[in-house]
């Protein structure tokens, strides 16, 4: 889905919408002018597009997400490994973990994950 794709100013955005949500407009533009030295009318007008592509909405000047965070994690997610590596799980997991150290709680959850996900 196109419209789950969100360019950087509007990630940092939407990450303000979501740990905040249901937000006053007007208290939103006040924590986008500390979090990311905007103006007013550049939140009223990232409001605007963003309700306008559906990805939250602002009824009676309250600002609340349409798409939850995490949809739009597993598309980025999906795009990255089908763009840079042909779609392989496998791929990006080796390069991921190269030159990096996993505990062992990390790699147990991770094999959990895998383990669940096989279960299907």
């Amino acid at each position: 889905m196109e419209n789950l794709k969100l360019f950087d100013a509007e990630h940092k955005f939407m990450n303000i919408v979501w740990e905040h949500e249901p937000v006053n407009s007007t208290e939103l533009s006040r924590i986008c002018e500390k979090e990311l030295g905007w103006k007013k009318p550049t939140t009223y007008s990232m409001i605007k597009k963003l309700s306008e592509r559906g990805i939250m909405q602002n009824e009676k000047a309250t600002v609340t997400a349409l798409i939850a965070r995490e949809a739009v994690q597993k598309h980025e997610a999906n795009t990255l490994v089908d763009k840079m590596f042909g779609g392989s799980i496998p791929s990006f997991i080796t390069s991921f973990l190269q030159n990096k150290t996993l505990s062992r709680d990390e790699a147990h959850k991770i094999k959990a994950m895998i383990d669940e996900v096989t279960k299907k």
